[in-house]
């Protein structure tokens, strides 16, 4: 099983900068997905992007239409580590922002990851 804590949620006006972190312990695979996705009070969970890797080599990674350009997905694969760094944050990017890992996948649905973390909260003033 894999143990996943993220970090880095705050209040951040907007046009701001925030950059989240998802620390991952336990059981560790070679070929792994990690994902974020983010849920906003009376909205359903959404995906945001996707990073895979085999090993120390990202395979590929992908956003949502929404966040393209403005955030990236990274790892640091010593740390055991995920990135989320999110620029040109805009007031819809408020939500609870959550990691979620699990076997390579394409998939962009919730349902596709195993393995959950708690949830940190982004906030965006206008």
């Amino acid at each position: 099983q894999v143990q996943l804590v993220e970090s880095g949620g705050g209040l951040v006006q907007a046009g701001g900068s925030l950059r989240l972190s998802c620390a991952a312990s336990g059981r560790t695979f070679i070929t792994y997905s990690m994902a974020w996705f983010r849920q906003a009070p009376g909205k359903e969970r959404e995906f945001v992007g996707r990073i895979t890797w085999s090993g120390a080599t990202t395979l590929y990674a992908d956003y949502t239409d929404s966040v393209k350009g403005r955030f990236t997905i990274s790892r640091d694969s010593a740390a055991n580590t995920v990135y989320l760094q999110m620029n040109s944050l805009k007031p819809e990017d408020t939500a609870l922002y959550y990691c979620a890992g699990g076997a390579a996948t394409t998939t962009r649905s919730s349902t596709g990851y195993r393995d959950w973390g708690q949830g940190t909260q982004v906030t965006v003033s206008s």
